[in-house]
């Protein structure tokens, strides 16, 4: 049996998952509130695998190193994922890694990230890491796609299109909820179109 591989991602309404200057908005554009934070929890409570390409695991590396304990980029939910086991598909990538127990895997992310799915005991599980999900869906091997959609359009300042390099799918729907009054997660099954 082959472990799932969910590709978590954070979006603004018009689909970007980033900002850029002179936006002032960060990964949460402001917004999280505690539903959503207690939903994270839970689902990084449970036992998963993190899968990440170099530049978000570089990001999330810089953004905890330059906050301060009171920081959203410290929600406990981070705080949880960053505990995880944790692979780093990278061909740049050099350790030491500032990461509690996080190894870097070289080569093609659609091999690493195959073998991962057959070997592990545990669900696999990615934040961001647009590109490397980008391939690995083309590939067919994202079982789920969970999208959180905060309650912001970044037309002006948005960077990142969240699927802007992938390819084409039909989604069918898993789940869906509202966290706060406000934010939106979809869960989806992709399959290319």
């Amino acid at each position: 049996m082959t472990a799932t591989y969910t590709f978590d991602v954070f979006a603004s309404l018009d689909g970007y998952g980033s900002y850029g200057p002179p936006g002032d908005w960060g990964g949460y554009w402001g917004k999280q509130g505690p539903e959503l934070i207690a939903h994270r929890e839970g689902v990084y409570g449970d036992e998963h695998r993190m899968v990440f390409g170099a530049t978000t695991f570089r990001q999330f590396v810089t953004m905890l190193a330059e906050s301060d304990e009171d920081s959203e980029v410290r929600d406990s939910w981070v705080t949880r994922m960053r505990n995880l086991p944790t692979t780093v598909v990278s061909s740049t990538l050099e350790g030491p890694l500032d990461w509690p127990d996080a190894t870097v895997a070289r080569g093609d992310a659609v091999e690493v990230v195959t073998r991962l799915k057959e070997e592990s005991d545990v669900p696999l599980r990615s934040h961001g890491s647009l590109s490397l999900n980008w391939a690995l869906m083309a590939a067919g091997l994202v079982d789920r796609v969970q999208v959180t959609i905060f309650p912001v359009i970044t037309g002006r300042s948005g960077v990142n299109p969240v699927f802007g390099g992938a390819a084409d799918f039909d989604l069918e729907l898993l789940e869906s909820r509202t966290l706060d009054r406000r934010t939106q997660e979809l869960v989806y099954r992709p399959t290319v179109h």
